[in-house]
């Protein structure tokens, strides 16, 4: 990167986003809670792809989100469009859908899309999810445990998290990371030894990073919200990738390692941690 601390999609400061929704009515409660969160954002409301098409054809935006479905195609033939359309090939777009999950898990979702959302954790929480997109903030202080048997990637992504004044404990191995852990069971204050866990698939030792997450899943019975699990993959089959997800991982990121998609889905997690559960949210 360039500007090495400026981890910022959008370079203005008044940032284009594009909306696309079949419904009227989720078109409204995403852009005035988009702009309550970030108020300098200009909100632009798409039904279909045909308004997506015409909205592109007057100028760039700067970031997309997009229904699964809609009345004249989907979220993947969104996604093609935008990178089709001139100056668009990097910017962010993130399908927005009750099935997120599932097609995150199927690996449905083609190489177009940058990012999904589940819509049932509520328009606030996708509202905070776009500005960690164009205005990431750090949360100061978030301890990470950070598993990568590799010297030389720990380093470099080691100082992307703490850029973003997070704290990151590194450990080379599963079993060092499971050592951390025990230490903290059974505290009174229900503090788990880490805000969030990162960790690569492929490790020296015994265990893998699968078996990990296996473990905090399992053994320790950590949910995905007591401790966010972020699994680190140069694996490009789909099935292990599924594998993954259906196992407990809250998120992948692909390497080689991108540092703003790092950093905004560390900082997401580490925000979702914190919220009510998606049952109270204002949809």
């Amino acid at each position: 990167m360039a500007a090495g601390q400026d981890l910022r999609h959008v370079v203005s400061d008044a940032p284009r986003v594009m909306v696309v929704d079949g419904s009227r009515m989720v078109r409204k409660l995403i852009g005035d809670t988009l702009k309550r969160d970030v108020p300098n954002a200009e909100v632009i409301g798409c039904a279909n792809l045909a308004e997506v098409r015409a909205v592109l054809a007057k100028g760039a935006v700067d970031l997309v989100t997009t229904a699964l479905l809609l009345p004249d195609g989907d979220g993947m033939a969104v996604a093609r469009v935008v990178r089709e359309a001139g100056g668009q090939a990097y910017v962010p777009i993130i399908v927005v859908s009750g099935n997120a999950q599932e097609a995150l898990e199927t690996r449905t979702f083609t190489e177009d899309v940058t990012d999904y959302f589940d819509k049932s954790l509520g328009h606030g929480a996708l509202a905070t999810f776009i500005r960690g997109y164009v205005q990431p903030a750090p949360i100061e202080g978030a301890r990470v445990l950070y598993v990568e048997d590799s010297r030389v990637v720990a380093t470099a992504t080691k100082r992307m998290l703490e850029r973003q004044a997070m704290q990151v404990l590194h450990v080379i191995s599963a079993e060092d990371a499971l050592e951390h852990l025990h230490k903290y069971i059974g505290r009174s204050d229900g503090d788990v030894g880490c805000d969030l866990l990162l960790t690569d698939v492929y490790l020296k030792g015994v265990l893998s990073g699968h078996d990990l997450l296996s473990q905090v899943r399992g053994a320790f019975g950590y949910g995905k919200r007591r401790l966010p699990v972020l699994v680190m993959t140069g694996d490009d089959n789909r099935d292990n990738q599924a594998s993954l997800l259906r196992e407990g991982a809250n998120d992948l990121v692909l390497k080689p390692i991108e540092e703003r998609l790092l950093v905004t889905k560390a900082l997401f997690q580490l925000r979702l941690a914190k919220l009510p559960e998606p049952g109270s949210f204002n949809r």
